[in-house]
Order: C-alpha cells, then sequence, then structure tokens
C-alpha cells in the first residue's frame, strides 16, 4: 500500500515521517524517516524487547551507542540493533542528519511519537515530565534504561 501524503510528527526538534506503519504491512514491519537537526535533544536511552530496529543513514551523522559501543551512522550506513540492547544516539555534528528506521515486527507506530511530542509540548519549553514519558515508552514496548 503507497501513500501519497505523510504526517509529519513534531517530537522536540526532531521530526518523524512513517512511510509504513503496522496496520498497512498486517503487524510485520514499520518504517519512518526522521531528522535529528544538529546538537539536538534526543530521546533518553532505552530497549525494546518486542521488537528489532535497523537504521539506515540518509544524511548528516548520527553517533549510536548500542550496550556502551558507539557507533557512527552516516549516509548508506546501516546499523542493527537486536531486542533487548541499550542504544541511545545523538547528532553531534554542524550538519543535521536524517536517517531511515526499520522495526521489525512493526508494533511500534506513530501514536507513541503522538504521545511524546503531546508531553514536551504541554511543558511549553520546560522541563519534561519524565514520569509521563516513561509511561508512554513502556505503553509502546520501549524500556527506560536505569
Amino acid at each position: 500500500m503507497a501513500t501519497s501524503t505523510r504526517e509529519e510528527i513534531k517530537v522536540g526538534a526532531m521530526a518523524i515521517r512513517f512511510l509504513v506503519d503496522g496496520e498497512q504491512s498486517a503487524g510485520a514491519v514499520a518504517v519512518f524517516e526522521f531528522d535529528v537537526p544538529a546538537g539536538a535533544k534526543v530521546a533518553a536511552a532505552h530497549s525494546h524487547d518486542g521488537y528489532e530496529e535497523t537504521i539506515y543513514g540518509l544524511e548528516g551523522v548520527l553517533t549510536w551507542t548500542v550496550e556502551g559501543t558507539a557507533t557512527e551512522v552516516g549516509p548508506g550506513e546501516a546499523l542493527f540493533i537486536p531486542r533487548g540492547a541499550v542504544h541511545h544516539f545523538d547528532n553531534t555534528r554542524d550538519v543535521d542528519a536524517k536517517a531511515l528506521a526499520i522495526v521489525t515486527p512493526g508494533i511500534l507506530g506513530p501514536d507513541f511519537f503522538r504521545e511524546v511530542a503531546a508531553i514536551l509540548d504541554a511543558t511549553a519549553g520546560g522541563p519534561p515530565d519524565l514520569a509521563a514519558i516513561g509511561e508512554v515508552m513502556r505503553r509502546h514496548g520501549l524500556t527506560p534504561a536505569q
């Protein structure tokens, strides 16, 4: 199923656009691209036990730390993140980055990002409600790292 328009979900400074969601693939895969401005605050370290995630670099360079090992992912490079692996990413460069995420099976969807965005928007630039974000993460299959 092809889509002609893609909703852009703004989560802080990041933008997420789903290309394929779990409903479109009968739960097999979810695919989204995401933009990470230079120096943007991004998701806290976390893991997910219900799915794998593969990252494919499109523009710029993101530094992914998986189980304590940092790997730079640039255009044309890929990184596989297995279930249960604690990971996070940063854009420490001076240029914006864009990457593609492939989630298998496709159980992570746009609702996760919409819910986190709503929590961030409600703080109007103040500190985010980390407990509320943690609840959203757990509800969508992500486990915040301790």
